[in-house]
């Protein structure tokens, strides 16, 4: 089969991880005799080098082209200096809303060879854990009326919070399916006792729960969340949530697994669609040392796989030689005291494919 796969490889870090993902996509295109069409996009910092925009035109019209998007990572203290309008990060968020990419994905497993890793005490962990984030990208404070105002000599900025009841209900509906084909059980977190915006999303949940009888439906104040997720990670499956309170959360959540570098995540549309990027950011400090952990730029190649691609062969071929090579031992500087380097670890994954 032939698919088409526009790659943005971003700043810092991000040219070196998706190099080590293209060698593994070409591996996939080789054993499973596929075609791989890669399109070389730029967006974030290297696009405002080169064009003085963020998000060029033509990165976003190569994209609507493609099946899919891999991306490494964007920005870095360079461009610190922007003004918010053209800052590398709102390559992000242009493509998250000219593309319509509201479902953003984030697995956080606990690997049992990296349960020394987990900066929690074992008996929170005992027995890991398998969770997935689904949180809304395209709305929120991210995307709201935004500016500064002047009175009295003071300035005050404002960032607006809102949500329509037909955005809560896509991304909720979106969550749902997706308790459905794994443990039917599903967290909605709000701050519904604070937040009007977080009150019309409690709502909205509620009537969606209607229709899905056979999931166990809770919902979670953001901070109780927060807590949760170190006192009893275990206790969650799917947890569905803001573009704000998803963003920390998602985070929080990967930190508890080890390594922020081990987790991939994708961005989907209502079609399958998506663009697919490890969460970490694009770490400059150790930009060109040649010790990043690629492993999450490698498990979005195979997210990106099952949900754009339909190939869920591969993506299996994938993710079990990522456990393969941590069960085996080999470690990144991120996980690990004794380490290997960015190539190395690809090495071995390849070698389990």
């Amino acid at each position: 089969m032939k698919f088409k796969i526009a790659v943005i490889k971003g700043d810092g870090i991000g040219p070196e991880i998706v190099d080590q993902a293209i060698r593994v996509i070409k591996k996939i295109e080789e054993k499973y005799s596929h075609t791989f069409e890669l399109s070389f996009c730029l967006a974030g910092g290297n696009a405002i080098d080169a064009t003085g925009n963020t998000l060029p035109g033509e990165t976003v019209e190569t994209c609507r082209a493609s099946d899919s998007i891999l991306l490494g990572a964007v920005g870095g203290p360079k461009w610190d200096s922007m003004s918010s309008g053209n800052r590398p990060e709102n390559a992000l968020l242009g493509l998250r809303s000219e593309l319509d990419l509201f479902a953003n994905i984030r697995p956080a497993i606990m690997y049992d060879a990296l349960s020394d890793a987990c900066p929690i005490k074992k008996e929170f962990i005992e027995g890991g854990f398998d969770m997935v984030i689904v949180r809304e990208l395209t709305g929120d404070v991210y995307f709201g009326e935004k500016g500064r105002k002047e009175s009295g000599g003071v300035t005050t900025g404002y960032d607006i919070m809102n949500y329509s009841e037909k955005e809560v209900e896509r991304i909720g509906r979106r969550a749902f399916e997706m308790a459905m084909k794994r443990s039917k059980k599903l967290c909605s977190v709000d701050k519904a006792n604070v937040l009007e915006t977080s009150r019309v999303w409690r709502e909205t949940m509620h009537r969606l729960r209607d229709e899905y009888p056979e999931v166990e439906y809770s919902d979670m104040y953001v901070d109780n969340a927060a807590m949760q997720l170190v006192r009893n990670p275990g206790q969650f499956d799917v947890i569905v949530t803001g573009n704000l309170f998803g963003d920390i959360l998602s985070d929080e959540a990967s930190m508890i697994t080890g390594s922020i570098g081990m987790l991939p995540s994708a961005s989907l549309n209502e079609t399958g669609f998506g663009m697919y990027e490890p969460i970490h950011g694009s770490a400059p400090d150790i930009a060109g040392t040649g010790i990043a952990n690629p492993i999450a730029t490698i498990l979005s190649a195979a997210m990106m796989m099952r949900y754009s691609l339909n190939l869920p062969q591969e993506a299996d071929a994938i993710e079990n030689a990522v456990k393969k090579v941590l069960d085996t031992g080999w470690r990144t500087a991120d996980i690990g005291k004794e380490y290997i380097s960015t190539s190395e670890m690809t090495d071995r994954i390849l070698s389990y494919i």
